[in-house]
């Protein structure tokens, strides 16, 4: 039986992720995080909560607060936490703004529950999980982000609409970035067990207008209802519940990758990554020559805005 902290509980990703996380059946308690001025937000969220769990006969226990001491125990700590994406901003715009909350956190969940895990979603997540690496100070496979997972999602469920198919008979995945360098692996697609490109429609695959899709599905999100939630919140929970679960699943994950994939990496990005109990674990794989390339610009372009933010708060740093 385990417990999860969600920092960032007031936000709808965490609220909603904290709902779908209570149905992963051992789930023993989850501790909701708020900052200070958002108790009556955390109180109400906390009772919804709790009468939704009387409904369903959920035995998980909620709790909130706005005292981070209160991590402590936690098997993991999911960090949502950070200035929301506007419509039209990208997801590194928000790098510098969010990189200070990161650091800030990852230090204080390292010192209150040290033996948990980091989940990493606030944007940009590639970025944001090797901040909360560098600051916690945890193990490489303790630390990690929601990465091209929810891109892949997506990618899986436009295929399965174009051939027709049950969603569950389509594995692919998206590589890389989580945002426009993202790299679709057709080379690793396959509908029924069937590799794609052996399929005839494959020809008629209109592919730059899905991967247009996925790239914008966010955004076009946001536009619309003001903020991503059941798609991130479930997720977060499928995640959640392999980790926990020992399931030994492969999800394409931001964690640090150092030489699994054609010897590049030394960041944090989107890869095949094992999950279980201990952690997250990247999956050596090969790739197609354009995919090679395509990751490659994507990890070069990831490392260098990692380490220019990085650097901006050593900086920031050393003036305190």
């Amino acid at each position: 039986m385990t417990k999860v902290t969600i920092i960032g509980a007031t936000g709808r990703v965490g609220q909603y992720a904290a709902l779908s996380i209570s149905r992963i059946p051992y789930i023993r308690e989850i501790q909701l995080y708020g900052r200070d001025g958002s108790q009556s937000l955390l109180d109400g969220i906390t009772r919804d909560l709790i009468d939704s769990f009387a409904a369903t006969g959920t035995a998980s226990v909620v709790r909130w607060s706005c005292d981070l001491a209160d991590m402590k125990g936690s098997d993991v700590v999911i960090i949502t936490a950070g200035v929301a994406r506007r419509p039209d901003q990208d997801r590194l715009d928000l790098a510098h703004e969010n990189a200070k909350i990161v650091a800030d956190l990852s230090k204080q969940v390292q010192k209150y529950a040290p033996e948990s895990m980091i989940m990493m979603v606030t944007n940009p997540v590639d970025i944001m999980t090797s901040v909360a690496l560098r600051y916690s100070g945890k193990k490489p496979h303790q630390v990690f982000g929601l990465g091209t997972h929810l891109d892949s999602m997506r990618l899986k469920s436009l295929i399965a609409s174009f051939f027709q198919v049950h969603v569950s008979e389509v594995h692919t995945r998206i590589i890389g970035e989580h945002g426009e360098s993202m790299v679709p692996l057709w080379s690793a697609t396959t509908i029924g067990g069937i590799q794609i490109s052996n399929l005839p429609s494959f020809g008629n695959l209109p592919i730059d207008d899905i991967m247009g899709m996925v790239r914008s599905s966010g955004q076009q999100i946001i536009a619309s209802k003001g903020a991503t939630v059941w798609g991130p919140g479930d997720a977060i929970a499928t995640i959640i519940k392999t980790l926990l679960g020992n399931e030994n699943r492969i999800l394409t994950l931001s964690a640090y990758v150092k030489s699994e994939v054609h010897n590049i990496g030394d960041v944090c990005i989107g890869v095949p990554a094992r999950i279980n109990k201990d952690g997250v674990f990247p999956v050596s794989i090969r790739l197609d020559p354009l995919e090679v390339h395509a990751f490659q610009r994507s990890v070069e372009r990831i490392r260098g805005l990692t380490e220019q933010i990085l650097q901006n708060l050593q900086q920031s740093d050393s003036k305190q």
